[in-house]
Formats: C-alpha cells, structure tokens, sequence
C-alpha cells in the first residue's frame, strides 16, 4: 500500500492514515468572531480644540470648555487617513483632554478650513507644503539691511497670501542699519499696511493696533528679526538666529511653525525662515486678479467695475496707460515673471 493510500485500512505505521479532518487545528480569529460593522462614530459631542503646533507626529492643541484652557497632547486618529492635520487647525478629540502629563488625546476630525497658506519646493513643483490654516493675515518681516532686503521675495509672499485670501502687513525692522524709504517705494503702488522697526524701538502700539483679535501668520527670511519681534509681542524666549558675516544669510532658529498669544490679544503663529518661497501651487490667474484688487485705487475704473472685481487685462491697461506709475510697472513685470516660471500666458504680452 502507498504512503498516500488513505484507506480504513490505515495503522500506526502508515503516515498520515491515523489522522482526519477533526483533528485539525484551526487558528482562532485574532480579532474576534464579531462581524465589522460600516458604521462609524459621528464625535458630534467631542471637545474641539485649536492646533497650536505640530512636533514629530504630536499636536499640541489649545481645549477651552467650562473647565478653563489648559494645553492638551494629541495624536492624529488612524480614521483620518492622509489627511494633514497643521496648526491653525479646528479639530474634535477623543481620549484623554485632561492635559495632565503623560495623557493623549486623538484628533478625529478637521473642520472645514477658511484659509490655507502653502508652499511648494519650487515654482515647478505642484507638491505642496501646507503651512499654516484660518490665519486672518500676514505679516511679512523684511530687514532693511543685514540681510539686504529682495523685492522679488517679498512678491511671493503677498502672491501667497492674496492667493489664500489673506490680509498682508509689510514691516520692516533693523531701520537703525538703513533707511527703507527707498525700498518701500519698491511697493508705493500697492494698498499694503507698513510698519517700521528698529533694534532699540518695537513699535507695539502700531503692532497691536494690527494684531489684535487676529491670528497672523509671519514669514521670513533667516536672520531678518522675526523671531526678536515675535518674542517682544509674546513673552516667548524662543531663540534668535544671527546672520553668517560671510554668506549674509540668516540662520534657521525655527523648525516648525507654532502658535503664541500675543501679551495683549490675538495670536501669532511664528513659522520657520526660509530663503525661498515657490508658487508651484498657486492658479496662476490669480496672480493678477491678486494684483488688481490690491492696487491704489487712482481713479474708478473706466467702465465703472469695481477693482476688486477687475481683470488680469485691465490692471495691465492701467499699468501701461501710467495711472499706478514707475512702481506699478516694477512690480507688474515682477509678476509677470512669476508667471513665466509658473509656465503661464501672460495676458499682457499679446
């Protein structure tokens, strides 16, 4: 008789002839023997916090409830997918939202976003790198000297925030190294907020007037006093990075964006330097509706149509027909390279 030959005429000496099919093992269900079920929590009664700032995978979020504020650490839910989760964030908890050392919460949901600022590596990438949510405004810190100030930089950033609909404000520290008439009339042609400040004399009561009841985003380039500025506002001790006397270029002193109260209201959210800001993600047409809707209004419109409401073709026209002058020109054509490296027509160059 074969090996193989599962007869009842079977003995000990045979392999595998003692053996049937009940004396198989079968290994139980790690997960139980319960069927899943397609429904899923709706946490229409979780706390909701505000993201304050991101760290390695923990989010520290601002809770505030009948039982006061207090800071809470917390990690992204496996519910959540892909989906980023930033500071300026609105998000539902679950887990534990006590705050005490040691605890973790778990965010479950992000709530509808009303503004996002991104950035991408270069104007040709379209990856984008979300950077801040539901900030009101912008404010743009630029040195006058040490670092030397670059117009085409600061184009970006009010491109970035026009195209995520926020306000921006212009400032300029370090004015006991250079005086910024010069460059300010760089941007004379657009409706842009400005403050000044020097080493020895943080304008606060202007900043506040600007800050608030706001949450401003800030950005920067490495070295220009952001950090010191924000660290006047705040009380923060965050560090402050000095420029390197051989390249002229700032040292990051930041790594990831945070949110800090202002001493007298409103919120800072103080972000990382950086030397270079792409528009990969930007739509390109709203380069110049931006533009328009953010020009010195000279005169109404021609036909009447508000600004806000103009055409990438008729700022051009108003450009050229010399009613936002020498600087509209200047940043006019800055824009319209901003185009060009986007890989966009210029509807001015026909």
């Amino acid at each position: 008789m074969s090996w193989w030959d599962d007869t009842d005429g079977a003995d000990e000496d045979e392999p595998y002839g003692q053996y049937d099919e009940s004396s198989v093992r079968v290994r139980p269900n790690p997960k139980g023997n319960r069927p899943r079920t397609k429904t899923r929590p709706t946490y229409e009664d979780a706390p909701s916090g505000w993201v304050m700032n991101v760290d390695r995978g923990r989010f520290g979020v601002l809770v505030t409830d009948t039982d006061g504020e207090r800071a809470v650490t917390a990690t992204k839910a496996r519910e959540l997918g892909r989906k980023s989760v930033v500071t300026g964030d609105h998000v539902s908890l679950t887990g534990d939202v006590s705050g005490s050392e040691g605890s973790l919460a778990r965010i479950v949901r992000v709530a509808e976003r009303t503004t996002l600022l991104r950035r991408s590596a270069d104007d040709s990438d379209e990856v984008e790198r979300v950077i801040v949510a539901n900030a009101d405004q912008m404010l743009i810190v630029v040195a006058a000297a040490d670092p030397e100030p670059r117009t085409r930089l600061i184009d970006r950033y009010l491109v970035a925030a026009f195209d995520a609909g926020l306000d921006p404000i212009l400032c300029i520290t370090k004015t006991d190294l250079a005086d910024p008439t010069s460059f300010l009339a760089h941007f004379a042609c657009l409706d842009l907020r400005i403050v000044t400040s020097r080493a020895d004399d943080v304008p606060f009561e202007a900043l506040h007037e600007l800050l608030d009841g706001k949450v401003t985003v800030t950005v920067g380039h490495s070295g220009v006093g952001k950090s010191t500025l924000v660290n006047a506002l705040t009380g923060s001790t965050r560090a402050i990075g000095v420029v390197n006397s051989v390249t002229g270029r700032g040292r990051h002193t930041s790594s990831s964006s945070i949110a800090l109260r202002v001493r007298d209201g409103g919120w800072i959210i103080d972000t990382p330097g950086v030397r270079s800001f792409g528009l990969g993600h930007v739509q390109p047409e709203n380069v110049f509706r931006a533009f328009a809707s953010h020009a010195i209004t000279v005169q109404d419109s021609p036909d009447g149509i508000p600004l806000d409401q103009a055409h990438d073709w008729e700022i051009v026209d108003r450009v050229q027909n010399g009613e936002l002058g020498t600087t509209g020109v200047e940043r006019l054509d800055s824009f319209r390279a901003l185009l060009t490296g986007m890989g966009a027509e210029d509807p001015g160059s026909a």
